[in-house]
Formats: structure tokens, C-alpha cells, sequence
């Protein structure tokens, strides 16, 4: 955890919180020079909505309002607001609104869910159908000024995927009336292994140009800073360390360099030890001050 003075792209990764949102998070933040931190406020593969420990949440909070520190939460993978099954959309339901009651209650600034797929062999217009039934009324609670926004982000095109490319985004945004408490996470290594390369000249640029048309300018509101263990189009989510993977230094650098993404904050999701995860941290931090062009 370092100075209040936000950096063009705040570097930090996600936190295990095992023993407490600040005892545990936070030493393990600072422990990797983290700037910005994602937390679960809940089992992520799990339906349990559990109540938060008000001290924790209160010294979680005040360090990052002390520090500058941007704090997210990333919800259960469980959620999917486009399932043909009656009892996982209710529970994707209550599981969100429990994430994002607890990303206010600790400061957060965002609550990062997945778009999920058409189960059951649904056509994608009635699964986004369910999905603005759903989730409108959800974004439509958010009206503190203080509530955090709820951040998209796209798979790596598994299944019947409601969003992996870039332009899925549009009629996900659209279902939701593209609500002002609508944002996207771009995950690095979904959005590569779904099919758009970020390693050839001037393709990050372009992914990143279609995002904002497709979206409008200031919804990318988080980048999961992933490399990718697999090819570009593989439709495979495995994260790798940044540099060590088949998007690179260089394709990190394009993301950086490039105007939609000016004072986005990056968080790491990679493999390995809380000694791996500092050096992902430093690297990317060294990326940002030396970009390579788009």
C-alpha cells in the first residue's frame, strides 16, 4: 500500500483475505507494493452471503480512503443471470446484491461480475432478456453516491458465452440501457484467448478503440492484468505471470499507452507465490513508465 498520490494506472492484484479484509488483505497488499486492491466478500464458488466484520470493514476502509487506495470486489462465479435454471438466477440474484451491499459498506469502488451464458440451450436474446429482468432492478438500487459500480467483465469464450468478444458487450449494455452505474473489466487473458490479439502492431489500440465505441468513452473502469498461458482464439482462461505468457511485455505496454485507459487500475490475477505476485506488480509498473505505442 503506498502514497495517496494515484499513479496513470494504479498497479495492485487480488488480496486473500483469510483472517480478515485488513489484517490479511492488507499486510498482503503491502507485502507486494500493491496500489489498488480486489478482495471476495464472500466464497467465490459458493452461495453463502455471509455478514461482514464491521472492524475489519472499517480499518479496511480507512486505510484505502488514507492511502488512495482503489478497492474492488470481485463476486461468486456461481452468478449467471443468463441460466436456464430458476434456482441459480434467484441465487445469482441475492449473491450480486450481497456483493455490492458489501462493496459499499467497505469503500469499494466497483463490484466485478461475470456476464455468464445462455444455459440450457437458450437462445442468447431470451438469456438477455433474463439478464435485464434481473440485473436492471439491481443497478437501479445503486443511488448513494457512495455505492460502487458494477463492473462487467467478458469470459474467454467457454460454451454459450453471452460475452467474449468486445462487441458482445453492446447488447449486454443495451439490455441494461446502458445504466450509469454500468462499467466493463477488461480481463487481459479473456479477452485474448477469445479471439482479439494484443500483441501484433497496433492491435491493442484497435481492441481498444472497438471497446469504446462499442461501450462509450469512461465505462472501462478496471483491467484484470492477466498474460495468457494459450494462443490468441484459444477459448482457454488459464492466467499466466506477466511477460511469461503469449501477450507479453510488449502487449502490455500497447494497453498502457493508449488513452482509454488513463488512470484505469490494474489488478493482478496471475499464478504463484506472494513473491511472484510483487514482481508482476514492479514489472507492470515499470511497463506503465516506459509505454511502447499502441
Amino acid at each position: 500500500m503506498t502514497s495517496s498520490v494515484l499513479p496513470r494506472n494504479p498497479v495492485g492484484g487480488h488480496v486473500p483475505v483469510a483472517g480478515g479484509l485488513a489484517a490479511a488483505g492488507l499486510s498482503y497488499a503491502r507485502d507486494i507494493g500493491a496500489e489498488t486492491v480486489q478482495v471476495f466478500v464472500a466464497n467465490p464458488r459458493g452461495w453463502a452471503t455471509p455478514a461482514g466484520n464491521p472492524a475489519q470493514d472499517e480499518a479496511f476502509r480507512a486505510a484505502c480512503a488514507e492511502g488512495g487506495v482503489p478497492a474492488y470486489v470481485h463476486a461468486p462465479y456461481l452468478i449467471n443471470f443468463g441460466s436456464h435454471t430458476e434456482e441459480t438466477a434467484r441465487r445469482s440474484v441475492a449473491s450480486l446484491r450481497h456483493s455490492l451491499r458489501r462493496g459499499r459498506e467497505i469503500g469499494a469502488l466497483g463490484v466485478v461480475v461475470h456476464t455468464g451464458s445462455a444455459t440450457g440451450g437458450r437462445e442468447r436474446g431470451v438469456a438477455l432478456a433474463q439478464v435485464r429482468e434481473l440485473l436492471l432492478p439491481l443497478l437501479d438500487e445503486l443511488t448513494a453516491d457512495d455505492d460502487p459500480y458494477l463492473l462487467l467483465e467478458s469470459t474467454a469464450g467457454q460454451g454459450a458465452s453471452l460475452c467474449s468478444l468486445v462487441a458482445d458487450l453492446g447488447p449486454y449494455f443495451e439490455a441494461l440501457d446502458a445504466h450509469p452505474r454500468l462499467g466493463v473489466c477488461l480481463d487481459t487473458c479473456h479477452v485474448f484467448a477469445a479471439g482479439h490479439d494484443l500483441t501484433a502492431p497496433g492491435a491493442a489500440a484497435r481492441t481498444l478503440d472497438l471497446l469504446v465505441e462499442t461501450v462509450g468513452e469512461g465505462r472501462l473502469r478496471l483491467i484484470h492484468a492477466n498474460d495468457s498461458k494459450d494462443v490468441v482464439g484459444a477459448h482457454k482462461d488459464r492466467h499466466e505471470n506477466i511477460g511469461a505468457g503469449h501477450i507479453g511485455e510488449d502487449g502490455f505496454a500497447a494497453l498502457l499507452a493508449h488513452p482509454a485507459t488513463a488512470g484505469v487500475p490494474l489488478i493482478l490475477e496471475t499464478p504463484g507465490p506472494k513473491a511472484r505476485h510483487a514482481e508482476d506488480a514492479a514489472l507492470l509498473k515499470k511497463l506503465r513508465e516506459y509505454p511502447r505505442g499502441v
